[in-house]
């Protein structure tokens, strides 16, 4: 994933993109028909937030999400 190639993200880990994937606990829906989703990663202690493309299996993007509050 070219996403975590980048130097603010390459620690994160495809295991917590697959969790945020399939155990979400918010998700929204954009007006370009991309979903976000978030979900709490336990060893780092942080919001992880992926973007996942309108065919609802490509995931765009992944990154630790600072400003989402519940």
């Amino acid at each position: 994933m070219a996403t975590r190639e980048r130097e603010d993200r390459k620690d994160i880990e495809l295991k917590w993109i697959e969790y945020v994937f399939n155990n979400p606990i918010f998700e929204e829906i954009q007006t370009d028909g991309r979903i976000k989703r978030w979900a709490y990663i336990e060893e780092v202690q942080k919001y992880l937030r992926i973007i996942i493309l309108e065919d609802k299996i490509t995931i765009h993007n992944a990154f630790f999400d600072r400003n989402f509050k519940i």
